[in-house]
């Protein structure tokens, strides 16, 4: 790590595949993450920053990591709404070549320790770099894998 420059931290967003799935996120290049009713969650949003990786978990239809998102860039307020709630954009990175179910996750020994485990009903949680690198292993991506994340006109992708 570079002195001065914060070490890139690593996050698990879910999503509804039948509302927003990591192929639309792959086409659309870029999306703004809304629609986040939880403070914890919306607290986690706002501790991300540009160059955070998180791997994308598809919810109820799926449960599984799918893909791997960038912030490309920082919480702001969420448009459209004068309540204290805020958002995040976030670009792919990649798809995992293998999706990592709950049940693999659940099962693990380091995975089924995640605080996605321990709190099942946020949206936005925290991951350690070492379940990261875990997850990438069990979904066959290696570093040669990862494309840059590709410019584009924001989506929105509405409530994840």
């Amino acid at each position: 790590m570079t002195a001065g420059k914060p070490a890139i931290a690593h996050w698990l967003i879910k999503s509804e595949p039948y509302k927003y799935p990591y192929a639309q996120l792959e086409k659309d290049g870029t999306a703004v993450w809304d629609g986040i009713r939880n403070y914890e969650a919306r607290n986690n949003l706002r501790a991300m920053r540009v160059g955070d990786l998180a791997l994308f978990y598809h919810s109820n239809e799926g449960k599984e990591v799918v893909g791997v998102a960038r912030v490309t860039a920082t919480a702001y307020q969420e448009p459209g709404t004068d309540e204290d709630w805020s958002v995040v954009e976030f670009g792919s990175v990649m798809p995992l070549p293998e999706p990592v179910t709950l049940a693999v996750i659940r099962e693990h020994s380091l995975l089924g320790q995640m605080e996605m485990m321990r709190r099942n009903r946020l949206s936005v949680t925290r991951v350690s770099p070492e379940e990261y690198a875990c997850i990438l292993e069990l979904g066959g991506a290696s570093k040669a894998t990862r494309k840059p994340v590709k410019k584009s006109s924001r989506a929105t992708p509405g409530t994840k």
